[in-house]
């Protein structure tokens, strides 16, 4: 039931979008205990990005939107996994990421709600 929303303002090839959302939904799935079945990931590259006013080359803003509630521990966890990922893998600066979390009470899928 995730959903996870990456902009980034670096550009991607395909490959790289199925390696980041892959990347994603693993530390994800690791840090809140979903399977990976029923994360769906949105990756926008080549997005204009600004922190304090000033163009972010090499940033990201990533969201995260969970069936119920998310618990501290498990927010920092997958900070830390995506944070490094992101400035490991792709050469981001970690300054210039923000990742936010967004509980959510309904959620509906398949003509139901969970």
């Amino acid at each position: 039931m995730p959903y996870i929303e990456a902009k980034l303002s670096i550009s991607l090839d395909e490959t790289q979008k199925d390696d980041l959302q892959k990347k994603l939904a693993g530390a994800v799935s690791s840090a809140f205990s979903k399977p990976t079945a029923y994360i769906m990931t949105n990756i926008e590259d080549s997005k204009s990005l600004f922190m304090g006013g000033t163009k972010a080359e090499k940033g990201a803003y990533i969201v995260v939107k969970c069936l119920g509630s998310v618990s501290r521990p498990s927010c920092q966890s997958a900070t830390k996994s995506i944070c490094d990922m992101l400035t490991n893998d792709y050469g981001l600066n970690g300054s210039h990421i923000y990742v936010t979390y967004h509980p959510v009470e309904n959620w509906g899928w398949n003509g139901s709600m969970f």
